[in-house]
Formats: structure tokens, C-alpha cells, sequence
């Protein structure tokens, strides 16, 4: 079994660390809020008080957090800690150039994956998640990404992270469109059940599917982060622009931990 540091301890987090714990692997923790470790502590994984004491041994380093300033402040304060021959694994959205620039930022003898997942938090507990994997995926670390998903081997490193930003880029604005067009429904006087009922039978059905889910844990606040390295990616890209004015709309009126599916209930009410 593999020793495996895990660094944030989130919605998505959360329950991949656990399913680490329950694939046998040897865990370390630390999250920013140490309460959120705590679960885990009871199941067997050890405590870790900062970053650079949890990576301390550790084959494989996963870091799973919110945004490329959140990554890069975790692997500098864990710096200490790394030694040659670690790998670290960073399942964050954060983009590619973010992915380029961290890995030339480690310590000499450390090596960078971009994994990336694509899923709901249930998919992560019951390990079906995507993982887009860029970069040289070493055997430590094919186990260690076996235990959460399925292993798409993207390429050179970056090429994880770039993939994983085309999906999601596309998820989420389709998720605004349709949040749009129940909205337009419900302007026309549409019955809401018609609606839903007919667009999830036609070629739009699984994000239909996404749109009105309340189990998965994705905010409002992340979505817009992960459209706005979408644009600083690629200019010119007017429906996801628009899309980002949307859920930075939803989000403050709804919170920007509300799920994306909020969306569509901020719509519904912006055109009653």
C-alpha cells in the first residue's frame, strides 16, 4: 500500500481521502479547517498539524483545493516536508499554465501530475470519478488514482488540466442554458413539469439531469472560477462570459456555496 499525504478536505475532498483510507492506503491529513479531518481520524488516517508535517514520508502528495492561489500557497508552506522521489498530485481545477508554473516550483527530485476529476460528490464516494492525468504518471500513483476513478492519460503535464477546463467549461454553460431556457418557460406559462419532462428526453438530458440535481456539492463561487480560467485561457468566448455573469448573479443572491443547480431556481425567479 501506498503512503499518501491528501491536502484539503473539502466537498469533493472529503470522500476521495476516505476512499483512499478504504482502498488500505496509508493517509495523512491536514485541511485548513481541522474539524474537517476529524472523520477521517476516526476511520485510522493520522493528523497532520500543517501541510510541510503531513507530506513528511509520503510517496504520493494529493492536493485537492479551490483555486491556483490556494495550491500554491499549500505546496509552499508543505516545501519543507517534500524529498526526492515524491510525487504530487494536483486534483484541483486550476488550468494548465497554473499546472506548468507549480511544477517548476518544487523541490529538485519532485515530480507534478495534473489529475483533475470530473464528478459529483457522489460519484466521488463511490469512486466513478474521471480523472484527466497530464504528465508521467508514476506506478506509485496508478493505484492511488485507480481507488477514485477511471485514468484518462492525457499526455505531456498541463494536458490534464487543459482537458478537464474544456469539460467542465462545457458543463457549466450548458447547465446556464437550460437554467435559461426553464426560465423561458416559465415566462411563456409553461408548465415547469412539461418543461423539464420534454428537455430531459431530447439530446439535452444529462445536463438537464445536472441542472435540476440537489445531491452534488459543485458552488456557484467555483463554477465562475473555472469559467473565468476558461476566458483568461481564451478570448473571445461570449457564452461563457455571459454564462459567468449568470452564476456571479445566482451567487449573490443565492450564496456562492450554493450548488450550480441554483442556477436555475435564480433564473426562474429573475423572469416571474
Amino acid at each position: 500500500m501506498t503512503e499518501i499525504a491528501f491536502l484539503g478536505l473539502g466537498a469533493m475532498g472529503l470522500p476521495m481521502a476516505r476512499r483512499l483510507l478504504d482502498a488500505g492506503h496509508r493517509l495523512t491529513v491536514w485541511n485548513r479547517t481541522a474539524a474537517r479531518a476529524e472523520p477521517l481520524a476516526a476511520a485510522g488516517a493520522r493528523l497532520a498539524r500543517n501541510p510541510a508535517q503531513a507530506v513528511e514520508g509520503a510517496e504520493v502528495v494529493v492536493t485537492m483545493l479551490a483555486d491556483p492561489a490556494a495550491v500554491e500557497a499549500v505546496l509552499r508552506d508543505a516545501a519543507p516536508g517534500l524529498r526526492p522521489g515524491t510525487t504530487v498530485v494536483d486534483m484541483s481545477t486550476i488550468g494548465p499554465d497554473a499546472v506548468r508554473d507549480l511544477a517548476g516550483r518544487l523541490p529538485a527530485g519532485v515530480a507534478f501530475v495534473d489529475a483533475p476529476v470530473m464528478g459529483s460528490t457522489p460519484r466521488a464516494e463511490a469512486g466513478e470519478l474521471t480523472i484527466f492525468a497530464g504528465g508521467e504518471v508514476a506506478p506509485a500513483v496508478e493505484p492511488v488514482l485507480a481507488a477514485l476513478g477511471t485514468v484518462v492519460h492525457c499526455g505531456p503535464l498541463g494536458s490534464g488540466a487543459a482537458l478537464k477546463l474544456v469539460n467542465i467549461t462545457a458543463v457549466i454553460t450548458s447547465v446556464t442554458a437550460v437554467a435559461e431556457a426553464l426560465a423561458l418557460a416559465g415566462a411563456l406559462g409553461v408548465e415547469r413539469e412539461a418543461a423539464e419532462r420534454s428537455l430531459a428526453a431530447g439530446p439535452l438530458g444529462a445536463i438537464v439531469g445536472r441542472a435540476l440535481d440537489t445531491y452534488s456539492a459543485f458552488g456557484l463561487g467555483l463554477a465562475a472560477k473555472d469559467l473565468a480560467l476558461a476566458l483568461d485561457a481564451a478570448k473571445g468566448l461570449r457564452v461563457v462570459a455571459a454564462a459567468g455573469e449568470q452564476l456571479h448573479a445566482a451567487a449573490g443572491e443565492r450564496g456562492a456555496g450554493a450548488d450550480l443547480s441554483a442556477v436555475v431556481t435564480h433564473l426562474r425567479g429573475v423572469t416571474a
